[in-house]
């Protein structure tokens, strides 16, 4: 079951939530909306590797059909909750998707998550403008700890696929 705005606000005071920092105009009636931060890695395929920045007050213009990392503001995590990130649906009607593959935020991570960002046209993003937003829900079964492959970065981390083979 997914939780609602009142009760993802309720499971945050009580601590089996976290979202740091905490902005109560962030809630929505399903999901809390999380903010871009300010590092952003985009793919240079020249060099093939991702190439970091940070982003100034006046925000960077993100090239189409170009792979971006970003990461949120806010840690957000929960030893009770598995969660959702998914892109706004105002962002992707401008052509801004976000977590395309990978959605999922499995139960006891808390951290601030990477963002995979690809834009279809030239779009200007700006640090602590949001993105998204996060919906929380219930596990059946059995919880067990995630292994901290990505869990343990709060800065944008490219996949670690290849540094395991």
């Amino acid at each position: 079951m997914i939780l609602t705005g009142p009760f993802i606000q309720q499971e945050v005071r009580a601590g089996r939530i976290i979202i740091d920092p905490f902005r109560r105009e962030a809630v929505n009636p399903n999901s809390y909306n999380y903010r871009l931060g300010k590092l952003l890695k985009r793919y240079d395929h020249a060099e093939g590797r991702f190439v970091e920045m940070e982003l100034s007050e006046d925000g960077h213009v993100l090239s189409p059909h170009r792979m971006y990392l970003g990461h949120t503001v806010e840690t957000i995590g929960s030893p009770v909750y598995a969660m959702s990130l998914i892109g706004r649906s105002s962002m992707g009607r401008l052509g801004l998707f976000l977590q395309l593959s990978a959605d999922l935020g499995h139960t006891t991570s808390c951290h601030r998550w990477t963002l995979e960002i690809v834009a279809i046209r030239p779009i200007r993003i700006y640090p602590g403008m949001v993105v998204g937003q996060v919906s929380f829900w219930r596990n059946t079964g059995t919880v067990r700890p995630t292994p901290a492959l990505y869990a343990a970065f709060n800065d944008p981390c490219e996949s670690r696929i290849g540094a395991r083979q």
